[in-house]
């Protein structure tokens, strides 16, 4: 699996680069800049891209951009952000297009490589991989009346399992509950959202996250 990663700070790139080589990713490029991102996007066509949000030589959002823009000429191209804080804007023009294979991470909240290298091969595939406190911020940042008031808190908590990629049987044994009443909780969920259920979790969860950004845009 070809990876293309974007981080400025070299001993962390360079840790990067070792850890997913380490599981056997295959580093078609490692760079520091937005402007070499984008060519290398362009020019390497890899399976994800991993990218920090700032980057020089503006370190505001310029990795995320160049990200962005490179899905909008290959849309659904795999997109692990890593961040230090929860940027609900970030989060939202990533989720913003639909397709699949989105994930945000935040820096100090990554405990271990098989998280790390977990969400990696989740957005890889196709699915999500949002850090909770970023599902949290999306989910409290809404207009006072919105289907989100319709919730109940066990429904918010398999919701945010959910917008973090998680499949109903892991999300069951999390919070302790069977597989089927997790499966009862969804599909509660879909309808009281409006959304319709699908069997294909990754565009279940794009769904619920696609409905959360438009709710707190």
């Amino acid at each position: 699996m070809r990876v293309v990663l974007a981080e400025d700070l070299f001993l962390l790139r360079d840790g990067l680069v070792r850890m997913l080589e380490a599981y056997d990713f295959e580093i078609a490029a490692a760079v520091e800049s937005g402007p070499e991102l984008t060519r290398a996007l362009a020019e390497l066509a890899p399976d994800v891209a991993v990218v920090d949000v700032r980057l020089p030589p503006s370190h505001t959002d310029e990795g995320l951009q160049c990200a962005l823009q490179a899905r909008r000429e290959r849309p659904g191209l795999p997109v692990l952000v890593l961040s230090q804080h929860v940027e609900q804007l970030y989060a939202r023009e990533l989720l913003a297009d639909g397709a699949g294979g989105v994930g945000y991470l935040l820096k100090d909240r990554v405990m271990n490589a098989d998280q790390f290298i977990d969400a990696v091969r989740r957005v890889a595939a196709g699915g999500t991989a949002m850090d909770p406190e970023v599902i949290a911020k999306l989910l409290n940042a809404r207009p006072a009346k919105d289907p989100l008031e319709r919730l109940t808190p066990r429904e918010r908590e398999v919701l945010e399992l959910m917008a973090q990629g998680r499949s109903n049987a892991y999300i069951g044994q999390k919070l302790f509950l069977s597989e089927s009443a997790v499966g009862k909780h969804t599909a509660s969920i879909f309808g009281k959202l409006d959304l319709p259920p699908s069997d294909d979790d990754n565009r279940r969860v794009l769904a619920v996250l696609a409905h959360l950004r438009t709710e707190t845009s």
